[in-house]
Order: C-alpha cells, then structure tokens, then sequence
C-alpha cells in the first residue's frame, strides 16, 4: 500500500523539532504498516486489534511524556502527533492509548502513592497490564459531580457500590481507576480485575468505535484495600484534570481523521473519470469542498500546535484544551462529510476509510465533552459569566467543573 504523504500546505513541519517530527513519522509508519491492512476487517467484525499492544508498547505509546521508568518525556506536541497519526488509522486505536496514557497512567503517576507509581507505571508502559478510566455513569455523562458511585470507609478497606458506563478497554482492563463519593467528597481508586464484587460487560450494537472494546462496570459491594485510594486526589477537579490530558490528545486525533478523509477525497478526486473523459478534481465544486477541508485541517494544526506549545510551557488552561477539542473534532466531522460526498457510493463503502471515520467521529464529537458543553466552557472564559442551566455546583468555590461526555 501507499505510504500516507501528509498534509501540510503551510509548511507546518518547519515548525516542529526533530524529536516531534521523528515521534510522528515513525507511527505514521506503523499506523501504514500494522493498522491500516486490518483496521476495515476489525470494525467489521467489531474486534480491538490487541495484538498490536505489544508493538505500540515497543513504541514507547502508553505514558509518551512520563520521563521516568524508561519512558521517552516526549513534548505534548511529540504526544499530540502520536495521537494525530493513531486516529489517522482509526479513533478506536487513538482511544486505546489516549486511555492508556492520559487516563490511567496520568492519574496514577500525578496522584498517586510511590508504592502506585512503581508497581503499576512499568506494567502499563509495557502493555503488560491494561488499564481504564471510570468517570462516566448510566445516568450521569455532561454531569460527573451527579455520580451516585459511591466509596464507604471500613476498616482497613474501601467499598464501593454503584456502575459506571461507556468505559473504553473496560473489559480488557487489569485495572480500572474509579472516581467516587465519598464522605469527604470524590475520590480516586484503583480496582483490580477478579476483585470480588467487580464486574464488567461489553457494550455490543455499536455502529461507531467498532474496533474499540466499550464497556460497563459494575460494584456491588466491592471490597479494595485502603492503600488502592489515590492519596493525591482529592475533589472532582482531579478527574478533570486527567479529561484535559485525554481532551488535548483528542484535539490532535481529530486532524488525524480528517487528514485521511482528505487525503482519500483528493486521490480519488483525481483518478474518477468523469464527463468527458475528465478527472472530477477539474470541476470547481469538486475544489471548493478540497479547498475546505485543507484549509480548515491548517487552520486546526496551527491551534492544536500553539495549545501543545502552551502545555509544555505549563501555560495551557482549559478552556484553551476545550478550544482545540471541539475545534478540531467538528473539522474532522466536516471533512467527513464532504469526503462521503466527493466519494459518490463509493463513501459507504469500506473499501475507502472514509465512512468509517464517519462514523467514528459521532462518538469523539460526543466523548470528553460533548462540543455544546465546550462552548459553555469558551463562553464562560470569555465573558466571566456561567451560562450553565441550572447551574453547576462544585465541591468548593474554586473548583467549578467542567461539564464532561466521556466514553473513556
């Protein structure tokens, strides 16, 4: 098959390092390589390609800017660009990892103990042990601080009672982090896989994220040792905190998508016959929708580069992140759309990828936040006024949440 060029009409490589540039192009290579030859027979069959953990452990992938435990300390436009070729390849894949690192390992490395840290870092960086992330509920996605999950103190153990839904790698996890409420507000805690009282199931009937495992989690008096509690975390603004690091990746994946939509309607712009014997790329509507699309794929770059520079200088605020991720994902949306329709019948087909990005991109439009609660978020950063309806109320006056979506 035929490598992936790229789309870079502003000349956006020169302002990438050598280190970025190289973190990118070698899982371009892999993505061209290991995914794309399978990814079409895995939505199909509705099968996360776990064989290729190994090889994406291999890759340095899961924890890409943790600098300790022999993982790399990429710059978050290093990571951004990883997530941007993952979803290039399919969003199942880019919610793998974006799970994987920005909400099991982050929370683990940033909030948890030493003891944490050391036992589970070096088995989720090797793809030995899989992780999940446990925010969202049946009744309660846009509205996490709702959560009726609950955590109760006894003895020398924590237990929970309550389910959480629309978890990525529920079932293929060693390890779920679970948020809860407990007496002294939300609070983090790591769950093993056969703790007695956890269950998980899988999510089945989905026509989008086909390649991604979605589960449900269930506790039903779940016992935890005391010493699974992240001693970090303290509030809903910790959860949070780990949504912005999967929300940035996601800021990135969406120009993935929609560069491989783009890419796909220009070659096959170019090569369909057409109206006297001419390539349907010579008709000016047919440019308008390209010229779109590769101006609203620049367009996204420059923004989700500029909030990439901005998190490695620990300047980045969320609303920055919110900015990037609804931005971003309504581009690849967009690009889909119009790929579908320069593609004809050929669109729904899955012999080009363009409607299963389609597809895919309905859940990520929704997940970590749905794109009209990130306008709420920009709206309230510029005018200083919540416009929430009701309104949101946080544990403490400086710790507003963030409305969320998660499939994570």
């Amino acid at each position: 098959m035929s490598r992936f060029p790229g789309v870079d009409f502003l000349e956006f490589d020169s302002l990438l390092t050598e280190e970025e540039r190289l973190a990118r192009d070698t899982v371009r290579r892999f993505v061209d390589d290991r995914i794309c030859p399978i990814i079409e027979e895995c939505f199909e069959e509705e099968r996360f390609p776990i064989e290729l953990v190994p090889e994406m452990a291999e890759l340095d992938l899961f924890g890409a800017t943790i600098g300790e435990y022999g993982l790399p300390g990429l710059s978050n436009v290093a990571y951004g660009l990883i997530m941007q070729e993952l979803e290039r390849g399919d969003s199942g894949l880019r919610s793998f990892v974006s799970v994987q690192s920005a909400l099991v390992m982050y929370p683990i490395y940033t909030f948890g103990s030493a003891e944490q840290r050391d036992r589970w870092i070096p088995k989720l960086a090797s793809g030995e042990a899989i992780g999940c992330f446990g925010l969202t509920e049946p009744d309660f996605g846009s509205n996490p601080g709702a959560m009726r999950t609950t955590a109760r103190r006894d003895g020398d153990s924590w237990v929970l009672n309550g389910a959480k839904q629309w978890i990525t790698s529920g079932t293929l996890a060693d390890v779920a982090v679970v948020w809860a409420r407990t007496d002294d507000g939300i609070r983090g805690f790591l769950v093993e896989k056969g703790t007695p009282g956890f269950t998980s199931r899988d999510q089945h009937g989905k026509l989008s994220l086909r390649a991604s495992v979605t589960s449900e989690l269930g506790f039903q008096d779940c016992r935890i040792p005391a010493a699974n509690m992240l001693p970090k975390a303290s509030g809903l603004k910790s959860p949070l905190m780990c949504l912005n690091q999967a929300r940035y990746g996601i800021s990135w994946g969406g120009l993935g998508a929609a560069m491989d939509c783009y890419h796909t309607a220009l070659t096959y712009a170019g090569q369909r016959i057409q109206f006297g014997g001419e390539p349907i790329a010579c008709h000016q509507l047919v440019q308008d929708k390209l010229v779109w699309m590769v101006s609203e794929i620049t367009k996204g770059q420059l923004l989700a580069l500029q909030i990439g520079r901005l998190k490695d200088e620990g300047r980045a605020k969320h609303f920055h992140i919110s900015l990037g991720k609804r931005n971003n994902v309504w581009v690849a949306r967009e690009c889909a759309k119009l790929a579908r329709e320069l593609l004809g019948g050929n669109g729904i087909v899955n012999d080009y990828p363009v409607i299963r990005h389609m597809m895919n991109i309905e859940s990520v439009y929704t997940y970590e936040g749905t794109h009209d609660m990130h306008n709420l978020i920009i709206g309230e950063a510029i005018t200083g006024i919540s416009s929430f309806n009701p309104p949101i109320k946080s544990e403490a006056k400086t710790d507003r949440p963030q409305p969320v979506e998660t499939a994570s």
